[in-house]
């Protein structure tokens, strides 16, 4: 799972979610979806954009958390995968 950490950020830095697209032209709905987690996709240049403005590595700002089941149903061969009975 994906985890993005602009809440966490820009608490630190006491900050708002209209102080950060004032600071690099976001659209302010685009930094909502982002603060809240709701982002299914991110543009590229936003997320450097709020790395400028912030300071701060991608890896401040994005997080992966290992998933506790597998979401991967097929090998690299293409054969699926054994289900794990529990």
């Amino acid at each position: 799972m994906i985890k993005i950490l602009l809440s966490k950020k820009l608490g630190e830095m006491r900050l708002t979610q209209a102080d950060l697209a004032r600071a690099t032209g976001i659209r302010p709905n685009t930094i909502n979806e982002l603060y809240h987690e709701l982002a299914d996709r991110v543009n590229l240049e936003h997320i450097d954009l709020i790395c400028e403005a912030l300071d701060c590595g991608l890896d401040e700002l994005i997080v992966r958390v290992p998933n506790k089941e597998s979401a991967i149903t097929h090998t690299r061969q293409g054969t699926q995968k054994p289900s794990k009975k529990r």
